[in-house]
């Protein structure tokens, strides 16, 4: 079983990042996202811009930062992806700020705490989602809870291995 331990704000390690990491990452799973489907149609259970918002968010521990980092990829992810304008920006801008204030709270650098962060968090992403696409824009989508948690258990077991990667990028503010 994961453990998830309280931290007191004096035993809370923020990072930073190179430049060229913090705008790097996200544009290139924001290109990955937008293309890699086409060759490899099982890549679309996969959301890797959401997965590296919820890195930068819970690393830096900083809720403007999270807010920042998941209405950017969020936009730049519609903007790709054909999508309104916005419907990202909305659900990763929720999951930034959330990601962000979790991890100021709780230890999350294991990879159990990992596991569970990301599969939380791709729920919420997606009810916030789904609820601003049939509330705010009017489209007709279908909820499937299989399809959902299934592709939320998948995008929390890459993600163990996709923040380890991410790790090694970390410099200590």
């Amino acid at each position: 079983m994961p453990v998830i331990t309280y931290t007191s704000q004096d035993q809370i390690e923020v990072y930073r990042f190179n430049l060229s990491v913090a705008i790097g990452v996200p544009l290139m799973a924001l290109v990955a996202q937008a293309f890699l489907p086409r060759w490899l149609p099982f890549m679309t259970i996969f959301d890797l811009p959401f997965l590296v918002v919820i890195f930068f968010a819970v690393a830096r521990r900083s809720q403007v930062a999270g807010l920042i980092t998941g209405g950017v990829v969020g936009v730049l992810q519609d903007a790709l992806g054909g999508q309104y304008i916005g419907m990202y920006g909305i659900a990763q801008t929720v999951v930034g700020y959330g990601a962000s204030s979790l991890g100021v709270r709780l230890d999350v650098e294991n990879a159990g705490a990992r596991f569970l962060v990301t599969l939380f968090f791709y729920v919420t992403h997606e009810v916030v989602y789904f609820t601003v696409a049939r509330g705010l824009v009017g489209l007709t989508l279908r909820w499937s809870w299989m399809r959902e948690l299934g592709a939320a258990l998948a995008n929390a077991i890459l993600a163990v291995f996709l923040f380890a990667l991410l790790d090694r990028f970390k410099q200590r503010a």
